[in-house]
């Protein structure tokens, strides 16, 4: 009953009244000024003299600390996912708790996601892979934690700059055969598995194998809708592996490895991707293999391409990030929905890198956005130190010379400083939770 409480509003706003009191002592300017460190001494000698400039490394270091003071706008969404965590820890909820990450390049990479998956397993439990894409849609896709192929007789769809018919799935990404003997595999450490695809009518057949030993016949054949197929297997290492029989079309969306218990971190990131990239896939299916998938937290990392797009303005680019969070809400009522601004941004222009002004015009109306639809907003180019950051991530050694995209280590630092701030939000709440179930043990009634 406390989970319905919270998942519908009424624990969760009794949560905030002692969660926001302490996000709002942290300053709420976003960008992160550099500490200087002029000596107090030479300042009263020569107050003129500027203070000695800090390298990159000191800035990117100095950066994120700072941006430990940075609060999470609402951070009383999150707490049916921090309930969810909870409950898992004492063992009053079966299954793994699910995290679903959805967004562009930078979610492609595994790399931020990788890190934040390794530091909540590492806390909460490994609950598996979770859902990975089927096969290898792409030359360099790949997930740090799971391994999979595929032949070359697999057409992906969803795909930036490809068109299709939308029917992708809950990741956004389909991988489709017509000719026999086309396979594609997983190889996971789980003890649950199970195949997401699209049921059609005139649908092809496939062969299961486990370690090359045959389970199974799937169809995908009937009415056209999401399809589902569950496996049991022993703990531990496996490779699983369909291969068609024939011409019919076989449509994949992905694959689940998951344990009983623990946490899982999954992915969904497209190359190119942007906020609008999921209002081209179909609803229903999307909807329906959500409903299935059942996420604790959903988080939304958007913007980055975005900004190089002249046609969006603030108010523009709210109301369309509005319509994506409420699909996602609508899809997954109990879920909690963390938005992750875009990181700083540089451009060339005339010889010169210049930070991509219209970065900050979509991080403030993902801010926006997230606050009206009742989600999490967490200001990522703050974190590494506001505008014209990147330009000094790329001289540390922690960003590309795109000045885009960030190194693996890069990468990493962003994803410890996004769990430092998760979990710095767990803390309150459960010295929240504690006080909360404390007083109506001493049977007084809170509003």
């Amino acid at each position: 009953m406390l989970k319905q409480a919270i998942q519908f509003g009424c624990v969760a706003a009794m949560f905030a009244a002692l969660l926001l009191p302490a996000a709002q002592k942290k300053p709420a300017q976003k960008k992160a000024a550099p500490a200087k460190k002029a000596a107090p001494a030479k300042a009263a000698k020569a107050k003129s003299t500027p203070a000695p400039r800090i390298n990159a490394d000191e800035f990117v270091a100095q950066s994120l600390q700072q941006g430990l003071q940075i609060p999470v706008d609402n951070p009383a969404a999150l707490v049916p996912f921090f309930e969810q965590l909870y409950r898992h820890q004492k063992g009053e909820l079966p299954g793994p708790v699910r995290v679903l990450q959805y967004g562009d390049s930078h979610t492609a990479a595994d790399e931020l996601s990788g890190e934040l998956r390794a530091l909540f397993q590492a806390s909460f439990g490994n609950g598996g892979a979770g859902f990975s894409f089927a096969g290898k849609p792409w030359r360099t896709y790949r997930r740090r934690d799971v391994k999979t192929g595929s032949s070359d007789g697999w057409h992906t769809d969803g795909l930036v700059a490809r068109s299709g018919d939308g029917v992708y799935g809950l990741g956004g990404v389909s991988m489709t055969a017509t000719s026999a003997r086309e396979s594609l595999y997983i190889e996971a450490d789980a003890s649950e598995f199970e195949l997401f695809y699209y049921q059609q009518p005139g649908g092809g057949s496939m062969q299961l194998y486990d370690a090359g030993v045959p389970l199974d016949l799937i169809s995908t054949g009937g009415e056209a809708r999401p399809g589902y197929y569950h496996v049991a297997a022993a703990p531990g290492p496996h490779r699983f592996e369909v291969e068609t029989l024939g011409r019919d079309p076989v449509r994949l969306f992905g694959w689940v490895a998951e344990n009983p218990t623990g946490i899982t971190y999954e992915t969904f990131g497209i190359n190119g991707a942007s906020a609008t990239t999921v209002g081209q896939w179909e609803p229903a299916t999307l909807r329906d293999n959500l409903e299935h998938r059942n996420p604790d937290l959903i988080v939304l990392a958007y913007g980055t391409n975005e900004a190089g797009s002249a046609q969006w303005t603030l108010e523009k680019y709210q109301t369309m990030f509005m319509g994506l969070l409420r699909q996602f809400r609508e899809a997954s009522p109990t879920a909690s929905i963390l938005v992750l601004g875009p990181p700083d941004r540089a451009q060339r222009v005339r010889r010169q890198w210049q930070t991509m002004a219209r970065i900050g015009i979509i991080a403030e109306a993902q801010r926006r956005a997230a606050l009206l639809m009742g989600c999490a907003f967490l200001d990522l180019r703050a974190e590494m130190g506001g505008a014209g950051a990147m330009q000094q991530w790329v001289r540390a050694g922690e960003a590309q010379a795109d000045h885009v995209h960030f190194t693996a280590s890069g990468y990493r630092l962003l994803g410890d400083a996004i769990y430092t701030d998760i979990m710095g939000q767990y803390g309150a709440f459960l010295k929240a939770r504690a006080s909360i179930m404390a007083t109506r043990g001493a049977g007084v009634v809170t509003p």
